[in-house]
């Protein structure tokens, strides 16, 4: 009699281990999922993941992430006062090149020379830092618009923007993000609050 009492412990036991497993598994599996770059939602197939946002005043540097990849930021030491730029292959989403152009004490020449060399089917991701307008010129606004910006051509001394965009793309971005520099609203001294992006970007087709 002992021995069949003790086995009903046992399989009350060992159904208090079952359903506490499942508790656990139910509890994992309500965490919520971490999708590319931190975004909100998974991209479809065939997009890539990205998350960009521009710098805080001119303490924090800007941003820039790319399929979980962080391209830009303050931690890998690769950003810096100005625009902030990342190229990105259109078709596999791996970086070509990441650079920084002063746009307060720098030369708009050697960004102009940068536009230019841009090869169509190129991801191209920007976000300023500090100040990011003063020594924009028309030609360097109007290389930045082709790449699909709607904000360069009104972006001013020390404005937030961050923009994805691309070369030969044949419409207006709608990744695009522009906080203007105004006193009376600014976040920080000096500066307005930090603008972030995050969005899926169509891979290029053949």
């Amino acid at each position: 009699m002992r021995v069949a009492v003790f086995e009903i412990k046992m399989d009350a036991s060992l159904g208090n281990l079952f359903a506490r497993s499942a508790l656990d598994t139910a509890a994992r599996s309500t965490k919520p999922p971490r999708y590319k770059c931190g975004i909100s939602k998974a991209c479809p197939e065939k997009h890539f993941a990205f998350k960009m946002a521009s710098g805080a005043a001119n303490v924090v540097g800007p941003k820039i992430c790319l399929e979980d990849n962080v391209l830009m930021s303050g931690v890998k030491n690769n950003v810096g006062r100005g625009i902030n730029v990342a190229l990105a292959n259109g078709k596999t989403g791996e970086v070509l090149d990441t650079k920084y152009f002063d746009m307060w004490g720098g030369d708009v020449a050697p960004f102009i020379e940068f536009l230019k060399a841009i090869q169509d089917g190129t991801i191209v991701l920007m976000g300023t830092y500090d100040d990011g307008a003063t020594k924009l010129n028309d030609e360097a606004r109007r290389l930045i618009a082709d790449l699909g910006s709607t904000s360069i051509t009104n972006l001013g001394f020390r404005d937030n923007w961050v923009f994805c965009g691309g070369k030969g793309i044949k419409t207006k971005s709608p990744f695009e993000q522009h906080i203007k520099n105004n006193k009376d609203t600014n976040k920080y001294e000096g500066w307005p609050e930090v603008v972030e992006m995050e969005g899926c970007i169509p891979q290029k087709q053949d």
